[in-house]
């Protein structure tokens, strides 16, 4: 089955469009998970069993992981989430852009090394940067189009030909580089109005939108944008909200991401 494939599964058999972010940060992890060889695995295991009959996706940041030298605690939880919930898309973000030599070996590294049904990428260097991805055509390839931080617009929002780069980039996807039809768009919940631009260019396409929860994004505004007319389309992403719903990172942390990850589901259905 492939990404594309494998998330409208999920969508439809979790009834979700909310993909959890993991993010392990050392310094709010509870006591238990602090300093210990394989803290980072378990934490991350906690919380996939107690939210994947909610998610459409899990989201592990790369860099949570690399800055701890956890890489083998990500490898581990690759496999057991497609041991133990094989129905739900691993994304591996890591927004990667380099040349063609490069971006092969990141491509086996999201693809073999972390057993990822997709990854996030830049495109900033252009198509020969894209490609290697796509060598895998079961495999997705998750653009950055309009991001959802401030900064975004230094860059994404320069004018070309009349229209902002963010909008030249989703036009170039759809068009040319989604020949296999596995690509995605990043489009931040931040700006509910550009989600909006680029669901009129990419059509169907799916978006990984970030920025909902800790970042401030509006659910309803974000929803209404970026649905498809099947009520669909999207991976809401909710990292810190969701794994850290307990102030203290207590004992009950898991049930806390979960409480947290259902009314998240909620709050978006009831706008799709």
């Amino acid at each position: 089955m492939n990404f594309i494939n494998k998330l409208n599964a999920a969508w439809a058999a979790n009834d979700s469009l909310l993909c959890v972010g993991l993010d392990p940060d050392m310094d709010r992890l509870p006591a238990q998970f602090r300093g210990t060889p394989d803290g980072i695995y378990h934490f991350c295991k906690e919380i996939i069993d107690a939210t994947a009959d909610l998610a459409c996706a899990f989201k592990p940041q790369i860099a949570y992981f690399a800055a701890l030298g956890a890489e083998g605690q990500l490898e581990r939880i690759g496999a057991y989430l497609r041991d133990r919930h094989p129905h739900i898309p691993l994304i591996l973000d890591s927004k990667r852009g380099d040349i063609g030599a490069t971006a092969k070996q990141y491509a086996r590294e999201a693809y073999d090394r972390y057993g990822a049904d997709a990854v996030t990428v830049s495109p900033y260097m252009g198509a020969d940067s894209v490609e290697p991805y796509m060598e895998w055509r079961d495999r997705g390839v998750i653009v950055l189009c309009r991001t959802s931080n401030q900064g975004g617009s230094d860059l994404q929002f320069l004018e070309v030909n009349g229209k902002p780069l963010y909008q030249h980039v989703a036009q170039l996807v759809a068009d040319k580089w989604n020949s296999n039809g596995q690509c995605a768009l990043v489009v931040g919940a931040t700006f509910p109005e550009e989600i909006r631009a680029v669901r009129a260019i990419v059509g169907e396409m799916p978006l990984l939108i970030p920025g909902i929860g800790a970042q401030g994004g509006d659910i309803e505004a974000t929803v209404r944008a970026g649905r498809t007319d099947a009520g669909a389309g999207m991976m809401i992403n909710s990292s810190r909200a969701i794994l850290y719903a307990t102030p203290q990172a207590g004992e009950d942390f898991a049930q806390a991401a979960r409480r947290v990850a259902d009314e998240t589901r909620h709050a978006i259905n009831a706008h799709r």
